[in-house]
């Protein structure tokens, strides 16, 4: 049997973290190809049901990243996406899903190297509480 790889939505805001991602495809370098990449506005825009609606669809982890605090294109997305994640992490562990499932990082888009970094750790971080069992939607047998 093969080692697990987990998969991995990746919801990155527009204007600096998937910039981080292109400039990182842009200088070639190399990260775990277990992210699937979602493009948001912002993070502050971002609904915890698109959360939700990835690990029952299957995912075993989810990262939302977005600009610094301070940084935002919107002036005050991130600090929106920041109290909601706070409160939303309390309600995730209360419905069994373990810490470190879901990850938020800031990245700017000049920052290709933290974003390697920031995946490759997502990644491994993931790969270590292994498959999404807990909360995936289980298929009807008629």
């Amino acid at each position: 049997m093969s080692e697990f790889e987990p998969r991995i939505i990746a919801f990155l805001c527009n204007w600096c973290s998937y910039g981080a991602a292109d400039l990182a495809g842009v200088g070639r370098l190399q990260y775990p190809p277990n992210i699937r990449v979602i493009r948001i506005p912002c993070t502050g825009r971002m609904n915890p049901k698109f959360i939700l609606s990835a690990l029952k669809e299957g995912a075993d982890g989810v990262w939302v990243s977005g600009c610094h605090p301070g940084d935002c294109h919107y002036l005050e997305g991130n600090y929106y996406a920041r109290r909601k994640f706070l409160l939303f992490n309390e309600l995730l562990e209360h419905m069994g899903v373990e810490p470190g499932r879901v990850q938020f990082s800031w990245i700017s888009s000049a920052e290709s190297s933290k974003f390697l970094e920031v995946v490759t750790e997502v990644t491994a971080s993931i790969k270590a509480l292994g498959p999404n069992t807990n909360f995936v939607k289980k298929a009807m047998v008629a």
